[in-house]
């Protein structure tokens, strides 16, 4: 029976991304307002989808600690889960993306439409000035500014491996710091193609003003994100232990 929920599930994943890439092309060409409002629709149907045909529900605890302006949200990244199942939470995201992605059909123009973040990882200084520079206009904007500070998929409970590009935005940017926890990659995990049932927990902690030392913002945000998605993650373990 999960095997065969994950099958219904992923085809209509799949599905629905390719109507709304395809069908939704036009928003290419429209305001980007519009883009953004097809993006969280988007991620509110898969997100429904995901509780209808696997069992999967999700939990949001914290949203209130998110400011109303302008903001930097620091993010663990366990799971492709996160790439549209955390839009929708946030009221005009600006993601940082590796560049790579803005050639992929489609799903890499609208990441340009969406005005991303988009960094060249392979040239590491010139990039993290060009990272800073687009992340100043997003703030201007009053944008959410995410960013997944491992640069990568980490499996719940694998080691951390924080990358310093987030430190090098909250020194640049002078914005109070969300740190956001989650335990999706139990349910969605990555390099896997089965969905387990239960509830995914998204946590919003409490911000971290700006101006704090360099290793003091580190060390705290750090701290407090780990031990976060360690509870979360161990809620999520004693759940699918139940289930299964």
């Amino acid at each position: 029976m999960l095997l065969l929920r994950s099958i219904l599930f992923a085809i209509a994943f799949y599905v629905t991304t390719a109507l709304f890439l395809v069908l939704g092309s036009w928003l290419l060409f429209a305001p980007r307002s519009w883009a953004m409002a097809g993006l969280r629709i988007h991620g509110l149907v898969c997100v429904w989808l995901l509780e209808v045909i696997a069992g999967t529900r999700l939990e949001v605890r914290g949203r209130e600690k998110l400011p109303d302006g302008a903001c930097l949200v620091v993010s663990k990244h366990q799971s492709a889960w996160d790439t549209f199942g955390l839009v929708p939470l946030f009221r005009d995201p600006a993601i940082v993306l590796k560049d790579e992605l803005k050639w992929i059909p489609f799903y890499g123009w609208f990441c340009v439409k969406f005005e991303h973040i988009l960094v060249k990882r392979d040239k590491a200084a010139k990039a993290l000035k060009a990272m800073i520079a687009d992340a100043e206009i997003r703030k201007a904007q009053g944008r959410e500014i995410v960013i997944f500070p491992e640069g990568t998929r980490q499996a719940p409970g694998a080691p951390p491996d924080y990358k310093p590009g987030y430190v090098a935005l909250y020194e640049a940017l002078e914005l109070p710091c969300v740190p956001l926890a989650l335990n999706s990659g139990l349910f969605w995990p990555r390099r896997q193609f089965v969905r387990h049932p239960g509830t995914i927990v998204v946590e919003f902690l409490d911000p971290i003003p700006p101006g704090l030392p360099r290793k003091e913002f580190r060390e705290l945000l750090e701290a407090r994100l780990e031990a976060a998605t360690q509870r979360l993650v161990a809620e999520g373990r004693a759940s699918l232990s139940i289930s299964e």
